[in-house]
């Protein structure tokens, strides 16, 4: 805790007995504030908690913050809810001594909340087995059941527990909880047949109609519309943003099968729930004689089946009086004021009574199981959670809150004399004078109210009872008259006139202790008697219902003692609380609502110092305040602050309790600033601890600066003696490693070349141990370098030269390589480059090492045609008709006897070769009458096409010129099948010139290309040679 010393400024004390000015509520709220604008909602007060609702979710209920608290000591980490459940536990655990934890507050604060969270730490953080996961979910599951039947939405909180609740968890000799027992206090009856305005009943009304299943509220006979039922809307309040009905159903349902509920009990306990709504909607009217007749016949129905009783039966206790009189029994009719009263009077009741068997019935759950061994249940110990009602002051204060304000009056009388006697017994523990505390003792307000014969619920039983006439009127003046010079009582008359103003002449005011409330005296007297008519008893006493029958016993009619009033039920109920308490070791969480709005951050002054009031914080604070502000075992204290002292840094050998007092005098502690107990030092001032904290926040600068250099200098050195051996290590184990590869490197080479030379020696005999190790080496060699240098082409020739083992195993891979080759080149080839490659083998046949110039056209692609369908005349193509056009080409022809060159193109169809001029066919040669191609061996581009002479048509052969020489060769002798017919010559070429003469072309080499007619009339070519043969 001291570790939040130095922020106090910003965050305040966690502990208000640190406060400098404790006497001011100012500081104290001051102090508040500051902590819950930094979302800090837990303070001390010594061992007390102070809790303010955040009023949202904070991320510090997880179970790493479990963890953090869990077997720590109090006062080491910050305070928390979980700091006062695990010290409680510990204290058990190691004590042997039961335990409670009492959580008070106004309606709003956060003690259901605060309950949960308790449960839910020891649920997670206690041991477990079997058994017991199965009791911490029923006391986890008991809540949202007892939730749903005991709170109601109010002005103040959407989840007011209209109930107090004391709930025991009983521990083994292991710490884990093994059952548990609840107790239920004066539940707000009331609300189930009235609520203010903005209010609402008990949720289990809303979350039955909201959650229930179709055929479940048939059943029931209800609707799933609120606002038919009277006793839920008085409020006007039935639908509540910020309330899930159909959720909170589901919880419950699910939490009912938890706690061991069957369907039998959960049908019968709804069929009660669904009978107190109809019974609201049970209307009277009056007859001649003005007495009461149901007429909502439908209602006694669905109330007959529903509780198990004769409809004629309830219809008549609802609308008459039975009275027993000197043993005879009277009828008497009820007017309609009185019908409404019994009506009213049975839901409360049946609704209160069934309350009490729910928690009955969780009980039962609850219950710890005997072993075999009974030293166990002798080794159990009990841990008590009070979750009551905080103290109440409303604009309009009548029954309840009265009954509510002196069960708080009681609570703080024990709660002071609790505290002044723990701390007067570590007083005298610890050897220290204890000085007597000036406090409020509120005992004087408890005899007011308890006190026999003269208290007021004495007074109030004794109306009750007495014949004749009792109003709360004639109360109000028994009260008057019987306590009228007590000075924390005021009425009306007694008042002076300046404070009649403000009081009513219908009530009476009582200064508390946490100061004056105002009580209406208003319905007092029917609230204390509780009565149910005799009638009604009967009728609910024969109920089938199971749980009825028990709720209604049948001993009730024939006791023919009066029945204990409410007030005194309470009292009793209160006296035996009280004793359960003191018998215990006590922990307070006293908690705190910020503001009415239920907003988040918004701290509201006003309403907090009231609750701070009335809780008795600052009459806590003086009583711990009286003696010395902070106390610590000399072992802590010395752990903390020894840095401060030289002869205490950084050990101290002797008793803790030496070290403490060379450390106080080296500080400078006066006399009077200071106690030494016999285990603990007592300082008597906050700023005297507070001036210790800022010299050991400046200390620890220092300490800071030198523990980080040792810190780094002892690092480094560890550092570099680590790294040194392993460099050592390192060096040492790598050489070693060098050195066996380098041994075992030498031993295998030598061993190689031994091999390699014997092999050379042996390499021309059979194959032999000797020999085998070389043999392998040159064939491996071998096929490494073909590996490497495999041809990349089919027309790639070369090809390692093998070993003669090798001889025949290479000629076969190098056949396989090709076949490879020729086989992947083939797969890669388009049918446009098959062809292509058909007519350069066409070619190749025709020309190869036969004509001149054939060895440049190789490179060159054959086109499909060398002239466009542009470049050919319309009249033309028309005059072919439906012939296929496969090639054609521009070129020159010379005539047959002045051997004039003349332009013409060729056409190749599919049946002739075709000669145009122009727009006009000068020549057709049909293929078949093509008998053969004449051509020289040198580079020109002259040929001779050869025609039957038998043709009339033709004139005779035919004398070309063509730049495409080889091209369209091999194109005419593929198209007319006349590959064998091209001759290719050297000298002259004789051809036909028509009417059996010949005509003769002279072929010569020369240094260029001239074509002319001779003087001996051939036609005489001269071209150069561009290759030798």
């Amino acid at each position: 805790m001291e570790n939040a010393l130095t922020a106090r400024d910003r965050v305040g004390v966690q502990d208000f007995v640190l406060l400098e000015n404790y006497t001011s509520e100012a500081a104290f709220i001051e102090n508040l504030r500051k902590r819950f604008k930094e979302n800090l909602i837990y303070t001390y007060i010594s061992s007390v908690l102070v809790s303010v609702n955040p009023y949202k979710d904070l991320e510090i209920y997880s179970k790493q913050h479990m963890d953090r608290y869990r077997g720590v000591s109090f006062y080491e980490v910050s305070p928390h809810l979980y700091a006062i459940a695990d010290n409680a536990y510990r204290s058990l655990r190691t004590e042997r001594k039961d335990q409670c934890i009492l959580i008070s507050g106004e309606s709003g604060a956060g003690k259901t909340e605060a309950t949960k969270k308790i449960l839910q730490y020891y649920a997670v953080t206690c041991p477990a087995s079997d058994q017991v996961e199965t009791v911490k979910d029923r006391l986890l599951q008991c809540n949202p059941v007892l939730e749903a039947f005991g709170n109601a939405k109010t002005l103040r909180n959407d989840n007011s527990s209209r109930f107090g609740k004391y709930m025991d968890v009983q521990f083994d000799y292991k710490g884990a909880p093994i059952g548990g027992h609840i107790l239920n206090y004066l539940l707000e009856k009331s609300r189930v047949v009235h609520q203010n305005h903005g209010e609402r009943n008990f949720h289990i009304f809303y979350q039955l109609l909201e959650g229930g299943e179709e055929e479940l509220l048939r059943r029931l006979g209800l609707e799933k519309n609120p606002h038919q039922y009277h006793f839920l809307v008085k409020g006007q309040c039935a639908k509540v943003s910020s309330i899930n009905d159909k959720n909170d159903w589901k919880v419950v349902r699910k939490a009912l099968s938890v706690i061991n509920f069957n369907d039998n009990e959960v049908e019968n306990l709804l069929s009660i729930i669904a009978s107190v709504l109809h019974l609201g909607n049970v209307q009277f009217s009056a007859d001649e004689q003005s007495n009461a007749q149901v007429v909502t016949e439908n209602q006694i129905k669905y109330l007959a089946r529903l509780l198990g009783v004769e409809g004629s039966l309830l219809r008549e206790a609802l609308t008459h009086k039975k009275i027993i009189a000197k043993g005879e029994e009277l009828i008497s009719p009820l007017n309609l004021e009185q019908a409404a009263y019994a009506r009213d009077a049975l839901a409360k009741a049946v609704y209160g009574r069934t309350f009490s068997w729910l928690v009955n019935k969780i009980n039962k759950s609850l219950a710890y199981k005997e072993m075999e061994n009974p030293g166990w249940r002798r080794s159990s110990s009990v841990l008590g959670l009070l979750d009551i009602y905080g103290f109440e002051v409303f604009q309009h204060n009548s029954f309840e809150q009265f009954c509510i304000n002196y069960c708080n009056e009681k609570l703080q009388q024990l709660f002071i004399e609790l505290t002044l006697k723990s701390e007067q017994e570590e007083y005298e523990a610890e050897g220290i004078a204890w000085e007597p505390v000036q406090y409020f003792n509120n005992k004087i307000i408890c005899d007011l109210v308890e006190e026999k014969f003269k208290g007021i619920i004495s007074i109030l039983d004794e109306e009750c009872l007495r014949p004749g006439e009792a109003t709360d009127t004639t109360f109000l003046e028994k009260l008057e008259e019987t306590i009228k010079n007590h000075p924390h009582f005021l009425t009306h008359k007694l008042a002076d006139a300046k404070t009649r103003k403000s009081l009513g002449r219908e009530e009476f005011r009582l200064l508390h202790y946490a100061g004056e409330v105002t009580y209406s005296v208003s319905g007092f007297l029917d609230k204390n008697n509780d009565l149910l008519f005799r009638n009604l008893k009967e009728a609910m006493c024969n109920s089938e219902n199971p749980i009825i029958n028990q709720c209604f016993e049948r001993t009730e009619l024939t006791d023919k003692k009066r029945p204990e009033t409410a007030v005194t039920q309470f009292k009793n109920s209160l006296s035996k609380l009280m004793e359960i308490l003191m018998s215990k070791e006590p922990s307070y969480i006293r908690c705190i609502k910020p503001n009415d709005a239920k907003q988040a951050g918004r701290f509201d002054e006003v309403l907090i110092r009231h609750q701070v009031k009335y809780l008795g914080l600052m009459e806590n604070l003086r009583v711990r305040r009286a003696g010395f502000a902070y106390r610590r075992k000399y072992e802590v204290f010395l752990q903390r602050y020894k840095s401060l002292c030289p002869e205490t840094w950084p050990t101290w050998d002797g008793r803790p309790h030496d070290g403490v007092s060379v450390l106080l005098k080296h500080l400078g502690y006066k006399q009077e600033e200071f106690k030494m107990g016999r285990t603990k030092i007592f300082i008597r001032f906050p700023k005297t601890l507070f001036a210790t904290e800022d010299a050991l926040e400046i200390r620890k600068q220092s300490l800071a600066t030198m523990m980080q250099a040792n810190w780094r200098g002892f690092h480094q050195r560890k550092k570099f003696q680590q790294m040194k051996s392993s460099a050592t290590t390192i060096q040492s184990w790598w050489r070693g490693t060098l050195g066996r590869r380098k041994a075992a490197k030498k031993k295998c080479a030598v061993e190689t070349i031994r091999r390699f030379i014997k092999g050379f020696i042996y390499r021309n005999h059979p194959r032999c141990p000797e020999n085998e190790y070389f043999l392998d080496y040159i064939r491996y060699s071998f096929l490494m370098t073909l590996k490497r240098n495999l041809p990349k082409s089919v027309l790639d020739k070369s090809w390692p030269t093998p070993p003669p083992s090798l001889q025949e195993a290479s000629r076969l891979l190098r056949e396989l390589c090709m076949q490879n080759m020729v086989w992947s080149y083939c797969k890669r080839i388009s049918p446009e480059w098959k062809l292509q490659l058909d007519q350069k083998v066409v070619a190749s046949e025709i020309f190869k090492d036969k004509k001149d110039n054939y060895p440049q056209s190789v490179p060159r692609l054959f086109l499909n045609t060398r002239l466009g369908s542009e470049d050919i005349n319309a009249k033309v193509l028309q005059v072919l008709g439906n012939e296929t056009l496969k090639y054609a080409v521009p070129v020159i022809k010379y005539d047959r006897k002045g051997y004039k060159a003349r332009p013409r193109q060729l056409l190749l169809t599919q049946n002739a070769v075709v000669l145009i001029e122009e727009s006009k066919i000068k020549q057709r040669i049909d293929y078949a009458n093509l008998t053969g191609i004449s051509l020289s061996s040198l580079s020109d581009n002259l040929f001779v096409l050869h025609v039957l002479r038998e043709d009339n048509k033709q004139k005779g052969d035919v004398v070309l010129q063509s730049d495409f020489v080889i091209e369209t060769l091999t194109k005419i002798a593929i198209c007319a099948n006349k590959v064998n017919s091209v001759n290719i010559n050297q000298g002259s070429i004789k051809f036909t010139v028509g009417q059996g003469k010949e005509g003769i072309i002279d072929f010569t080499s020369g240094s260029e290309l001239l074509i002319a007619k001779a003087k001996n009339g051939h036609l005489a070519v001269v071209a150069p040679r561009l290759n030798s043969r």
